[in-house]
């Protein structure tokens, strides 16, 4: 009985010591802690604010100061979808997500209960008072400028819980299904205008093609009469020049020749042209009105060679009488 009672002794004082044990390991678990550099420990003494402590190794006074752990690392809210109404009474239903990050650790734990959980309804109802002035068109539309205005003012809404939003996304916005139907409508109209703006576009670049085309066969053509009528002239001008210098180097010898042709020459030449007149058939004959006188000056130049020659060969009688028959008979 006395070893057992020994015995029971001994173990009560292995567990008392196993106790005593852990209850120091868990008092410097509590004690020492060892805060990652994301993480902030905010420390309160007997329930009031004391310090922010770390990143690094910290230390927690047991029983009379208490820490709560906050996350410094940018974070999601996923909001899920919300139905609001735009400014011309259109219920659309809209889902998105909000980024953010603490910068001030005290404020998020002293100044509101649950911080995500506060900055989650803020933004529905922000999403909502923000939806309402705008049209379904510019909500459809505008979904960036939507984000900034929602980014700003929950912004000015979170700063005092030292909380920081960075981004606000709108992942899906889905209209009412009539409004679908319309929109989707509108779209195939807008496709349908589209291809036939393009086409007509295309009709017209291909007809301004064609007419330019035309347009350079034309000059081309224009181009190519114009220099073949040039060439034309060019050509009946050197003919007309070849031919004028013929007619001028034969000019000039007809010149050259008809320098030593006196009275006489030409009166012979008159009276041949008479003889071959008087041989033609025709009843009726136009003669030039010098015939006349040409054939006078042939008569007194005939006469005054006569004379010439009967006072130098002394010879007044026979030979003058044979040769005034023959001037009276050309006279006649």
């Amino acid at each position: 009985m006395d070893n057992f009672t020994e015995v029971l002794s001994a173990g009560g004082q292995g567990v008392l010591l196993v106790i005593i044990v852990l209850a120091i390991v868990m008092l410097l678990r509590t004690t020492i802690r060892a805060v990652k550099e994301y993480d902030r420990l905010v420390i309160f003494f007997i329930g009031r604010y004391r310090a922010v402590r770390g990143p690094g190794l910290t230390f927690v006074i047991p029983f009379v100061e208490s820490a709560i752990k906050v996350d410094m690392r940018e974070k999601i809210i996923d909001i899920p979808s919300q139905t609001a109404i735009t400014k011309d009474n259109a219920s659309i239903g809209i889902d998105f997500l909000v980024y953010y990050r603490i910068t001030d650790p005290e404020l998020s734990v002293t100044k509101v209960g649950d911080v995500v959980d506060a900055t989650g309804k803020i933004a529905t109802t922000t999403l909502r008072a923000v939806i309402g002035d705008i049209v379904l068109d510019d909500v459809l539309s505008r979904r960036d400028q939507i984000n900034d205005v929602l980014r700003v003012k929950l912004d000015e809404t979170t700063e005092r819980w030292g909380m920081k939003i960075t981004t606000v996304e709108i992942r899906e916005i889905e209209p009412p299904r009539a409004i679908q139907d319309a929109m989707n409508r509108q779209m195939s109209a807008e496709r349908e205008r589209r291809a036939e703006v393009t086409m007509a576009e295309g009709e017209k670049q291909a007809a301004i093609e064609r007419a330019e085309g035309s347009k350079q066969s034309a000059i081309l053509e224009a181009e190519g009469q114009k220099q073949s009528q040039i060439l034309k002239a060019e050509g009946e001008r050197e003919a007309q020049l070849l031919t004028a210098e013929g007619y001028a180097k034969a000019l000039k010898a007809i010149h050259e020749q008809a320098r030593d042709i006196d009275n006489k020459t030409m009166a012979l030449q008159y009276m041949e042209m008479l003889q071959k007149v008087g041989s033609s058939p025709s009843t009726k004959f136009v003669l030039p009105m010098e015939l006349t006188s040409m054939v006078q000056n042939f008569v007194s130049t005939m006469g005054a060679g006569a004379a010439l020659s009967h006072g130098r060969n002394g010879n007044d009688g026979a030979d003058s009488r044979e040769r005034e028959p023959v001037a009276e008979a050309v006279v006649d």
